[in-house]
């Protein structure tokens, strides 16, 4: 039997992390319009405030593409050969 005394927890350091599927998986994730600007660095963008975004990550978190829908940024995955996840 199992139970909060004898559950074993498991950790993982920050650094393993980042190179978990590295190379293999792409973390897709919805993100606010705001953020956008914020990842597309020091272009000045309009994004407005109503759309829905997702932003593909590779996975030691650098983003790699913004699409306007689940299924672009899941399709931008596949283009990179990666498999993709969803990040909530």
């Amino acid at each position: 039997m199992t139970g909060p005394e004898t559950e074993k927890k498991f950790e993982i350091a920050t650094e393993e992390l980042a190179v978990l599927g590295n190379g293999a998986l792409g973390y897709i994730r919805e993100i606010e319009p705001g953020n956008a600007a914020k990842l597309l660095g020091p272009q000045k963008i309009n994004v407005p405030g109503d759309i829905r975004l997702y932003c593909l990550y590779g996975a030691d978190g650098t983003p790699m593409s913004i699409s306007a829908s689940f299924e672009a940024a899941f399709a931008a995955a596949r283009e990179h050969e990666l498999t993709p996840v969803t990040v909530h």
